[in-house]
């Protein structure tokens, strides 16, 4: 037969067994669906991916006192570790972030405790005391800055906004006043 195709016996024995091969649309819109599908998923999976990651850094500026990460300068850590030289104890960090000041401390020899409300904060935290070999005197929690008692620390480090400072300078000085004299 001139053209190609399929005889046309071949055709009508197919069409009284029941079995129709598909025709190229029909293959072409399933192979589209299946793409649709996979962008679909892909790209869901990206949002999801990305919303997970932003929402912790995101939330804070939508507290009634804003709290943003701000990563603490070379400068800032130096001028901590330099009025930490004539002091002793255990060191708390309130809103340690991504843990630079804790794990300057706890190089210097101070067992360093530092406490953010960002999980991703604390996990790369975690990361980076274990990459700089201290991760047994500088550990990090997740926690409510608002909620942290201080009764087992002697040196206090906190960075932030200046409407977050009279309301942690009261709770601290309550806190502090209640302390037995050592």
């Amino acid at each position: 037969m001139e053209g190609g195709g399929t005889p046309p016996e071949t055709l009508k024995e197919e069409r009284q067994s029941g079995c129709v091969p598909p025709t190229s649309l029909e293959g072409n819109s399933l192979k589209k669906s299946s793409w649709g599908f996979l962008f679909t998923g892909i790209v869901g999976g990206t949002l999801v991916a990305v919303y997970a990651v932003a929402t912790p850094f995101i939330t804070p500026a939508l507290r009634r006192i804003c709290l943003p990460f701000v990563p603490a300068t070379a400068k800032q850590i130096e001028n901590v570790v330099k009025m930490l030289r004539c002091r002793r104890g255990p060191l708390v960090d309130i809103g340690s972030g991504d843990g630079r000041i804790v794990i300057a401390a706890a190089k210097e020899g101070f067992t360093a405790v530092g406490y953010e409300l960002n999980p991703w904060l604390v996990w790369y935290s975690r990361y980076c005391a274990r990459r700089e070999g201290v991760q047994a005197s500088a550990k990090f929690y997740i926690s409510d800055l608002w909620k942290v008692t201080f009764s087992k620390y002697s040196n206090v480090v906190i960075f932030g906004v200046p409407q977050m400072g009279c309301r942690y300078k009261r709770t601290l000085r309550n806190h502090f006043l209640q302390l037995p004299a050592h």
